[in-house]
């Protein structure tokens, strides 16, 4: 079990003053089986915003607020502090399904989010000539790992040639791209071969070896989750399962469904974002 405290700012500088703003943030991490969260916070400035949260579709928490009155900057900034057990289990053979039961119409009801290409995943037509040699003669699980083995051959995580919109096929054109590309096409790949994959978004704590109180620089970051028979974590950036230093705030088809802080604004003539992450291990 890991214990961490999140501080995730993040601030806009408007170029002229903004009149209203409606806005979205997606920055609180979710409790589950695998984590708690025990404290958290969100802090708005300006603080005369009108703030209401929910759980969207998906499961996330969003806090919703809305900037009624003229304003030359924004800031936001989620402070948590989790626990995280992740625990991975081993895949053992009688629990991971066929590809009868995956092809079957209750299985593909079920998982009937997580099996269509969305806008973000869709390989490409290159990738879906490929991965049936890679998985040939595998079952799920097998060709789930042997999908992550041939994108580590492949594709090179390298900062700033790629944006939020770049799809999977992009990102596999330029054979590079960060943690939400490599998770876009390592979950169009599954999805090709008929089984559920989703995106997760949230935080990564980048050093293990960092003493206990010690705050880091942190990241947020993206990893996926899919399904031969139960749900199984993987990121293809550090080729390996989500462990406890991942923290999950939300989880999607793609990215589109998670962004971390969205809005509308009349005014602003442009801006300048500075986002920190600043991540504390206490056990």
């Amino acid at each position: 079990m890991t214990r961490l405290s999140i501080v995730h700012k993040t601030a806009y500088k408007y170029n002229r003053r903004v009149t209203l703003s409606y806005n979205e943030a997606r920055m609180t991490p979710l409790t589950d089986p695998q984590q708690v969260v025990l404290e958290s916070s969100l802090k708005i400035t300006p603080s005369q915003a009108a703030v209401s949260t929910y759980r969207d579709y998906w499961g996330t928490r969003v806090t919703a607020f809305d900037m009624q009155m003229p304003h030359e900057r924004l800031e936001v900034v989620a402070t948590t502090t989790v626990e995280v057990h992740r625990v991975e289990r081993v895949a053992r053979d009688e629990e991971i399904v066929g590809w009868g039961v995956m092809a079957s119409d209750e299985i593909r009801d079920q998982f009937s989010d997580w099996l269509p290409q969305s806008r973000l995943s869709g390989p490409g037509e290159e990738v879906l000539g490929i991965i049936p040699a890679v998985v040939a003669g595998k079952n799920p699980h097998e060709t789930a790992m042997a999908i992550f083995e041939w994108m580590r051959g492949e594709m090179s995580y390298v900062k700033g040639t790629t944006g939020v919109t770049t799809n999977a096929e992009e990102a596999w054109n330029q054979r590079q791209g960060v943690c939400q590309d490599l998770a876009h096409l390592a979950i169009g790949s599954l999805r090709s071969c008929g089984i559920p994959a989703r995106y997760v978004s949230g935080y990564i704590h980048p050093r293990p070896t960092a003493d206990i109180g010690e705050t880091v620089a942190g990241q947020s970051h993206a990893w996926l989750e899919w399904w031969d028979g139960e749900w199984r974590s993987w990121d293809p950036t550090n080729h390996k399962p989500a462990g406890d230093l991942h923290v999950t705030v939300a989880r999607g088809r793609d990215y589109r469904d998670v962004p971390p802080l969205k809005g509308i604004l009349s005014g602003g003539g442009g801006s300048g974002l500075t986002v920190t992450v600043e991540i504390t291990r206490l056990t």
